[in-house]
């Protein structure tokens, strides 16, 4: 069945390939009785082929065009009366009232008498005083008997609604929820880190202060084509933004691909920023300490277990935590002001071979591009110090419970909290770093190793930072 949507005063525009037909307005002195019945005018404009233009029309000063319909910015005005519209009813924009009438009206087969002229203009005050004008007026702007449901289809809507209201409803009720308790640990964790972090710096100021060798020409030279490398060709695997932390650890990271031979063949004689970093490390590691002791369950372990998975995670966490001061335009960490403004040739001059340090810069990228909620980054610390894999811990499976829970909260937090597409296979992603980490890590200790053989540049390093590392020495 074809139909005819009118637009009162202007147009009618046909669906289903029913021709247009242009309706005299009152302004230009048409009258009601005047107008051609629609019956007879869609009889005469039914196309043989279904595919038929529409006839171009003067634009509607009074009513939105067609295309604007739905916009719901846009007021809508019943056909009938002038009412305000709640949408098509039969295929007519009209009121609740109107759409209400009409159908009342064919259902019974309603036959009204104008008591009048037969002309009647039917507004929202006078709708229900003439029926015979105002359901005219209904047929007039196109609304059609044929659109209206039997009692039996309208059950079966009915049906049909009330079915999808008890889908979505299963579905909102299957859908995963952060329990309280689980809230209430995240919680716990972000008053860690904001206790533990500083977003000022302003401690920096009591470091060492930084020295810089500009004299370091090539170690400069080729930090910068290392960054124009990764600016060239990014990684858009994964990545993280998560948490500020200072950048000693820039050079504590290193590279999988090299070996301990290419961190021997560092020169040691212009370490320049070791003490400075050395500083930076050891404030990082305090930070790091005092956010275990306040995660959930880490005060249940052993003192030595505790201190195991310290030493071995330490260095992982201040990666993690660097990452919210990497930058990815000029692969640098920005710590405030300049002098705190840590570029890989910062690093070099740490001791700390440019070969080893692409891993690092990968994996900050990497982590960078995941824009992590700040909730997904202290699950990560968390997950990352409470790993019962780690050499030294006696009680793993206590330790494996706590790190269980940990992941079941990140995971239902992702699933809550985190909206697509950022969320498609983010925990995977989020593990995955923390495999990466376990590879920087041992570059680490390479690296550390080296440095900690000379006497004259162990001496830089403070005593927590030889404690922490110490057992790498050996």
């Amino acid at each position: 069945m074809k139909g005819l949507v009118i637009c009162w005063g202007r147009k009618v525009a046909c669906l289903n390939g029913a021709a247009a037909y242009q309706l005299p307005t009152l302004s230009q002195g048409g009258t009601m009785s005047q107008l051609q019945s629609p019956w007879e005018l869609y009889q005469q404009s039914m196309p043989h082929d279904l595919d038929v233009e529409m006839e171009p029309m003067a634009p509607c000063p009074s009513f939105p065009d067609p295309s604007n319909d739905f916009d719901r910015n846009i007021p809508r005005i019943c056909g009938v009366c002038g009412d305000k519209a709640t949408g098509f009813h039969f295929n007519a924009m009209t009121c609740e009232g109107c759409k209400g009438f009409f159908r009342r009206s064919m259902k019974r087969k309603a036959m009204f008498t104008c008591p009048f002229n037969g002309d009647c203009k039917i507004t929202k005050d006078n709708r229900r005083h003439c029926q015979a004008c105002r359901l005219k007026r209904c047929v007039d702007i196109g609304m059609m008997k044929e659109f209206i449901l039997t009692d039996e289809e309208v059950q079966r809507k009915r049906e049909m609604i009330m079915k999808r209201k008890e889908e979505e409803a299963l579905k909102e009720r299957l859908k995963p929820k952060l329990l309280e308790e689980q809230q209430q640990v995240i919680e716990i964790l972000l008053e860690a880190h904001r206790k533990t972090y500083d977003p000022t710096y302003s401690d920096f100021n009591q470091f060492r202060p930084p020295v810089r060798d500009g004299s370091d020409r090539r170690s400069t030279s080729r930090s910068s084509s290392l960054i124009q490398g990764f600016t060239s060709s990014e990684d858009s695997s994964d990545t993280f933004s998560s948490s500020p932390e200072p950048r000693m650890f820039s050079n504590l990271d290193q590279s999988e691909d090299s070996d301990e031979s290419a961190a021997m063949s560092i020169d040691f004689s212009h370490l320049s920023m070791l003490p400075h970093l050395a500083d930076l490390v050891s404030y990082s590691i305090q930070k790091v300490i005092g956010f275990a002791k306040m995660i959930p369950g880490f005060k249940d372990l052993t003192a030595e277990d505790q201190i195991a998975l310290l030493k071995s995670s330490a260095i992982e966490v201040i990666m993690l935590r660097s990452n919210q001061s990497f930058s990815l335009e000029d692969m640098s960490w920005t710590c405030g002001s300049n002098d705190f403004k840590y570029q890989i040739s910062d690093v070099t001059q740490a001791g700390h071979s440019l070969e080893l340090l692409e891993p690092l810069v990968k994996f900050q990228i990497s982590l960078k591009k995941l824009d992590l909620h700040e909730e997904e980054h202290v699950l990560l610390m968390a997950i990352c110090i409470l790993s019962p894999d780690r050499p030294g811990v006696q009680d793993t499976a206590l330790v494996e419970s706590i790190q269980d829970r940990l992941s079941e909260i990140l995971q239902t937090y992702i699933l809550c909290r985190h909206p697509p597409p950022g969320n498609r296979l983010l925990y995977p992603k989020m593990i995955q770093k923390l495999a990466d980490l376990r590879s920087l890590n041992e570059e680490h200790s390479k690296q550390y190793r080296c440095l900690s053989f000379l006497p004259e540049h162990s001496m830089q390093l403070t005593p927590l930072v030889l404690e922490v590392f110490g057992n790498e020495i050996s």
